[in-house]
């Protein structure tokens, strides 16, 4: 990069040909042919070396911001919610611009693949895609209200910053009118200068204007101040005065370029420089004798800081070029690794530690040049990015299997706990064994319910084996000593002597009932030949009662239901009697009805035999009823 030509000041020799009531006027002059000078070989700097001046200062601090910041494409969505939150907690808007904009764009991807696959698990269930409604995403929300708030900040920031702008050129016009007053004052001269001074410096402290506007402003300001100085005539005195403090303050200027040649940032003290030249141009003339010096030691110190700047870029071109060298070689490498054949959990960890190896490499290398920084930065990251698309496809539908698998051992438990009370011990033995097997046949489910769900399945099966276990262990001795209770207790049935009195008779039959219930099970070759044997000596007594045989038919329907209550599916025996009840009962009403029908339509027919059947009919029909009813009652009368 050419540093720029400052070795012929014609500028300064113009000040010469001034009268002296100008020269401050002139200088002004020639500080901001100064400026031009070095803005234009700035600006041709840039032309020539755009690439390592996009990477100059910013170049060291967004690598530095690089290392700081985390890598967005691996956070969740909720992880980049909070450090979006963050950054517009703790950060200035101008500063977090391009980190707001990775955030949004890593958040909106994540969120897109999760619509997307909910979509296609809605189409693969069955559901129609014009029927598909993601729902209301509570983080998505969020995010968007953030990104809608910095939004408005920004415009509300940009609108203060313009209308800050135009504040400060009226101000900067307002004291250009202020300057043309002074020419009419009539006051004392140091008073009208001592006005002028105190001018000078306000437009000095006024910020920025309107860059369109510049040029007319420093026109009209230049030209106003130079009428000043026309009218008034300053004093010699007074004059050298302010020279000589104009000189001091080009000296420190001076002293401040000498340092920065120190610097050990390059780039930093480029712009320090910058600086100072700008401050050149608003300090003012300096005594004549001293202004050739005065400028040669100024200029000397920019010659050595615009060549150091352009041999830094001569390097850093260099340097981009083997950045570009090593990042070529690293994204071949995740190249290979994102289409290599991985099948297993084992590989995909294996390979993530080599991605993620090769993402912290990629971060400690720096910018590649600029024609090529972003198209290598894209390569590397496409290849990252069918990485993680294929791992997550892998282990989406490895998650899918595990949830089938889960599924089918959730039933399997809800099986197994249906069964762990049976007292049917073969039948539910071989069930049990059956799912057993069924369980190992059906492959691994989620690591974090797996040790849960095999200890709810073990649960159930251990408790009706271990029921089993202790029934089988305990059975010879209880069974066979309650088969003897019971055997001793049917004698005693029919032995028993029916009284003239049948409320004491049925009193009696209900605590043989009673009696029978309270005994225990037996052997359970014999539990059904005893059974029987008890029913039939109860039911004789019920034979040979003095009572109507409706109500003897009830009674032994409520002994029966007494039995049902004794054995371990009772609750199944009388919902099975219940519904043949009440089936029997709408049939009969059923019947009934037809046969009343019938009595109307023979009513006229002279075959009064065939009337009085039909009417016997439904007597009888209707005598059965009431005793289904009864009987309906007594059942009803237990779940009551």
């Amino acid at each position: 990069m050419k540093a720029p030509d400052l070795s012929n000041p014609s500028h300064e020799n113009e000040l010469n040909e001034n009268l002296e009531a100008k020269d401050n006027v002139a200088d002004s002059h020639e500080t901001e042919n100064l400026k031009e000078d070095n803005v234009s070989e700035a600006t041709s700097e840039s032309k020539q070396g755009s690439d390592a001046e996009d990477n100059s200062d910013s170049a060291s601090e967004k690598d530095s911001e690089l290392q700081k910041e985390p890598d967005y494409t691996l956070m969740e969505k909720g992880e980049l919610k909070n450090r979006l939150a963050l950054l517009l907690e703790n950060e200035s808007l101008s500063a977090i611009k391009e980190k707001v904009e990775a955030i949004k764009l890593n958040f909106y991807k994540k969120h897109k693949e999760e619509v997307e696959a909910a979509k296609q698990k809605f189409l693969a269930d069955g559901g129609v895609e014009d029927e598909f409604d993601f729902g209301t995403d509570e983080l998505e929300g969020q995010v968007r209200e953030m990104l809608q708030k910095f939004k408005e900040k920004k415009s509300e920031l940009n609108r203060n910053v313009e209308q800050e702008k135009e504040e400060n050129l009226k101000k900067k016009y307002q004291i250009i009118e202020d300057i043309k007053e002074l020419v009419n004052r009539k006051e004392a001269f140091d008073k009208t200068f001592h006005e002028f001074r105190v001018l000078q410096k306000k437009w000095h402290e006024i910020g920025m204007v309107p860059q369109q506007a510049l040029k007319n402003l420093w026109d009209n300001y230049h030209h106003h101040v130079e009428n000043f100085y026309d009218y008034i005539k300053i004093n010699k005195e007074l004059r050298d005065l302010d020279l000589k403090k104009n000189m001091t303050s080009k000296i420190k200027l001076c002293e401040e370029a000498e340092k920065l040649l120190d610097e050990p940032s390059v780039v930093k003290a480029f712009n320090t420089l910058q600086k100072y030249h700008e401050q050149w141009r608003e300090i003012g003339p300096v005594p004549r004798e001293d202004k050739e010096k005065l400028w040669a030691r100024f200029k000397e110190a920019t010659t050595i800081i615009n060549r150091k700047h352009q041999e830094y870029y001569e390097g850093l071109k260099s340097e981009q070029k083997n950045n570009l060298a090593k990042k070529t070689v690293l994204c071949e490498k995740a190249e290979e690794i994102a289409n290599r054949a991985i099948g297993s959990h084992k590989e995909w960890n294996s390979s993530s530690k080599e991605i993620i190896d090769l993402q912290k490499e990629w971060r400690t290398i720096g910018f590649a040049p600029k024609k090529d920084n972003n198209r290598i930065y894209q390569r590397f990251r496409a290849a990252c990015d069918l990485y993680f698309d294929r791992k997550r496809d892998f282990y989406m539908a490895l998650k899918e299997k595990l949830n089938v698998n889960l599924e089918k051992k959730k039933e399997l438990c809800a099986i197994a706990e249906s069964l762990q009370d049976s007292q049917d011990w073969k039948v539910t033995t071989d069930k049990l064994i059956a799912i057993q097997k069924e369980w190992k046949n059906i492959g691994p489910v989620p690591r974090k319910v797996s040790e849960d769900l095999w200890v709810r399945f073990r649960a159930a099966c251990d408790k009706f084996f271990n029921n089993k276990s202790e029934h089988f262990d305990n059975a010879d001795a209880g069974q066979v000593e309650n088969l003897k209770l019971k055997e001793t207790l049917i004698e005693k049935v029919k032995a028993f002597e029916l009284g003239e009195d049948n409320d004491s008779n049925l009193n009696a039959l209900r605590q043989f009932q009673k009696e029978w219930s309270n005994i225990g099970h037996v052997p359970y070759k014999k539990k059904d030949k005893v059974q029987e044997a008890f029913r039939k000596a109860i039911n004789g007594l019920y034979d040979r009662m003095n009572m109507d045989s409706d109500n003897k038919e009830v009674q032994k329907f409520k002994s029966k239901i007494d039995t049902f209550l004794t054995m371990s599916n009772s609750e199944d025996k009388i919902i099975v009697e219940r519904n043949k009840i009440v089936n029997k009962i709408r049939q009969l009403e059923s019947d009934i009805a037809l046969w009343e029908n019938n009595v109307g339509f023979f009513s006229s027919s002279k075959n009064s035999n065939v009337v009085s059947e039909i009417q016997e009919k439904i007597e009888r029909g209707k005598q059965n009823l009431a005793i289904l009813n009864e009987k309906l009652k007594v059942i009803d009368g237990l779940v009551s």
